[in-house]
């Protein structure tokens, strides 16, 4: 008898605990948590849209050469793997090395890799390495682009999040926050032992089919550095167009 008696016992209690209007309170909170999720990923890339997009120009047609003349769903494709640095640019060539590379250019005996250092993002000496395909692991320089400090174009593509989980020590969010900078901002390039001081000249968006930023031009030393945009998404890729001023 006792032992009935404790069973409908707890079984009173427990339905005491999930009233209705617990069950409304917790249907709530659970709705309120999936509006502050979703607020949480839209709200960056709205912000973005209305503060920062407007300062990148107009979206530049491919093989425009603007720069050098002067001196999908919301998230994109969320089936392709956006780390591999292949999948970035819709019908570009195999990454690959070129051992015929003319001078300047990527050559099988040149160092793999480097850093760069971006004070105003906090980001330093994150390692660039030339011809990798991996993003979760580091900066890539594209193959057959001029290597820092040379006459030429040195392209160097990194990922990017939402803002809000920017970290500098990760390669995955480390370019997150590349929007912030503004023509005359600093880059330094620690390359073979030398450091190289590149000034943001331009900014502006182009389109993922757009192979125009690969481009080489040898009437000065370039460094173009990409990542997607807006943060979190892969609808565009925000370009920075830099210039060497200083050894």
């Amino acid at each position: 008898m006792a032992y009935l008696y404790l069973k409908k016992k707890q079984s009173k209690i427990r339905r005491s605990r999930v009233t209705p209007k617990n069950k409304k309170i917790i249907s709530g909170l659970l709705f309120l948590l999936g509006v502050y999720v979703f607020a949480s990923a839209i709200f960056p890339i709205i912000k973005f849209q209305i503060e920062y997009s407007f300062r990148f120009n107009q979206i530049v047609s491919p093989l425009s050469s603007r720069f050098y003349n002067q001196g999908s769903s919301i998230l994109g494709d969320l089936t392709t793997d956006y780390t591999q640095l292949n999948n970035w640019f819709v019908n570009q060539p195999e990454i690959s090395h070129d051992s015929d590379s003319p001078s300047g250019i990527l050559a099988s005996a040149a160092p793999i890799s480097y850093t760069i250092s971006i004070p105003k993002l906090k980001i330093s000496d994150a390692i660039v390495i030339i011809g990798s395909t991996d993003l979760k692991k580091s900066l890539i320089q594209y193959p057959q682009t001029a290597l820092p400090g040379a006459l030429g174009n040195a392209v160097v593509f990194g990922h990017s999040v939402l803002p809000q989980f920017f970290n500098p020590k990760s390669y995955l969010t480390i370019f997150s926050t590349l929007y912030k900078l503004k023509p005359g901002d600093d880059i330094l390039v620690n390359y073979d032992k030398v450091t190289y001081k590149y000034l943001v000249q331009d900014m502006y968006e182009v389109q993922p089919t757009d192979l125009s930023v690969l481009e080489q031009h040898f009437d000065a030393r370039y460094m173009t550095i990409i990542t997607c945009s807006p943060p979190g998404t892969y609808l565009r890729r925000l370009v920075i167009k830099t210039r060497i001023v200083d050894i």
